[in-house]
């Protein structure tokens, strides 16, 4: 697996983009969270379309025309250092391919965060630009908003990504070992619904994969399993990170599954990492060479994640 490009850390006064690329977003906590950019320094921009309502599909933050031309704009303003996603939900996959991805390329590498909905996302900037992105909370996200320690990390990762080269978890080892790879991953039903996609990873072969997700039963979690598996998507993995898994079944009952479906792998594998849809969500760089130990519950990057 090839490694990635790193943009260029941020610093006081960069200017940073706030979109909304799945779905709607409250007011009040997107105005909390464009307070607490201001507190760090930065210049949020909220994007023009990030309040608005689908007018019929109401899980949606307006048509998919706008969400995409938000996202674009912001990506080739010459003056926006960062976009950062407001919140996930659902809509990336109806609006990533409204993208001039060729414009996007020649816009230059930049910050990139969010997860959840935004998986999709992270797949597409690596498969199209060649980017490291930030698994990360979000603008308007009750993690960025709520919890001093998920913000702490964030901006740790922004603006002293060697502060945060060694992410050290509460993690413990479903499958204990050590490797070696580059870091992907994002939402696992995101991951099985890209499959086939023109945006998605050919395979996960030589990666440390991150998985996590939100409010799936255990049956609906192995069913993406096992598509992955089935695939051939899982072959060759060096390695894998689990993180939250918020309001899905009690984990002594997902993690049997977890258990059948990834101990066949043959490596190492990571529970418990913090990761994801969690109050106090780690962020994790995406496209980066990086030494997984299982053992000891940490995730040591090779290189900062941004220059």
């Amino acid at each position: 697996m090839k490694q990635l490009k790193r943009p260029t850390r941020l610093a006081p006064g960069a200017r940073v983009a706030v979109v909304a690329p799945s779905g709607p977003v409250p007011e009040e906590r997107l105005l909390a969270g464009l307070d607490i950019l201001r507190g760090w320094g930065l210049d949020p921009v909220a994007a023009p379309h990030v309040l608005d309502r689908h007018g019929q599909f109401t899980y949606l933050a307006g048509t998919d025309a706008a969400r995409a031309e938000d996202l674009q704009r912001a990506w080739c303003d010459p003056s926006v250092d960062a976009v950062l996603c407001a919140r996930g939900g659902y809509g990336v996959q109806r609006m990533v391919d409204l993208l001039d991805w060729e414009a996007l390329r020649a816009a230059g590498p930049k910050v990139f965060v969010g997860f959840s909905d935004i998986t999709a996302l992270h797949e597409a900037f690596a498969t199209r630009l060649d980017l490291v992105t930030l698994h990360g909370p979000m603008a308007a996200g009750t993690d960025f908003i709520g919890s001093e320690r998920a913000r702490d990390h964030l901006h740790a990762t922004l603006f002293t990504p060697e502060k945060v080269q060694e992410i050290a978890t509460d993690g413990t080892p479903l499958v204990p070992g050590r490797a070696r790879g580059t870091t992907l991953g994002g939402c696992l039903s995101l991951l099985a619904a890209e499959l086939g996609t023109p945006h998605a990873r050919p395979s996960a072969a030589g990666g440390l994969l991150c998985l996590e997700d939100v409010g799936e039963e255990t049956y609906r979690l192995d069913r993406y399993l096992t598509q992955l598996l089935r695939s051939g998507w899982l072959d060759r993995v060096h390695g894998v990170l689990l993180g939250s898994w918020h309001d899905c079944d009690p984990y002594d009952t997902l993690r049997p599954m977890l258990t059948d479906r990834l101990t066949p792998l043959g490596v190492p594998v990571l529970e418990n990492t913090g990761f994801g849809h969690n109050p106090d969500a780690l962020t994790i760089p995406f496209g980066l060479a990086a030494e997984l130990d299982a053992d000891t519950g940490t995730l040591t990057l090779e290189e900062p994640a941004l220059r």
